[in-house]
């Protein structure tokens, strides 16, 4: 199912989301993220060591909720699943998009501690406030 344009709008300006995995034993975990999408599934690249990536791994359970930057209000939060798991130079070039659309520059590849992953997200419920 495409996302709908307003929902891939919010994912792709200069919004924040929240990202909240589970731990083994069910314990919420939640990150602040950048994030962004692709004609069909909420998009957020991370590091393969990172305990959101492992606990994706073993429970593709995900809520994301995506803010419009200035107006916490004006949200959308995302319930879905782990749909596909895309790494390499595909990921590295994606999170080199993202810090020029958040920065105005590339990521530095000094802060990268090992393999880079972007997490394809499928919604399978959206609940929107103020948009």
């Amino acid at each position: 199912m495409p996302l709908d344009d307003d929902l891939r709008a919010l994912a792709t300006g200069r919004n924040f989301g929240a990202l909240t995995t589970l731990f083994e034993d069910g314990t919420p975990q939640t990150q602040i993220m950048w994030v962004d999408a692709d004609e069909d599934h909420l998009l957020i690249n991370t590091e393969v060591h990172r305990a959101k990536f492992r606990n994706l791994e073993r429970d593709p359970r995900v809520t994301l909720t995506i803010w419009v930057e200035g107006d916490p209000y004006r949200y959308a939060e995302v319930r879905g699943v782990v749909a596909g798991v895309v790494r390499g130079p595909e990921a590295r070039a994606h999170i080199d998009a993202c810090a020029q659309r958040y920065f105005g520059r590339p990521y530095p590849a000094e802060q990268i501690s090992s393999e880079r992953a972007i997490v394809r997200i499928e919604p399978r419920r959206v609940h929107r406030n103020g948009l």
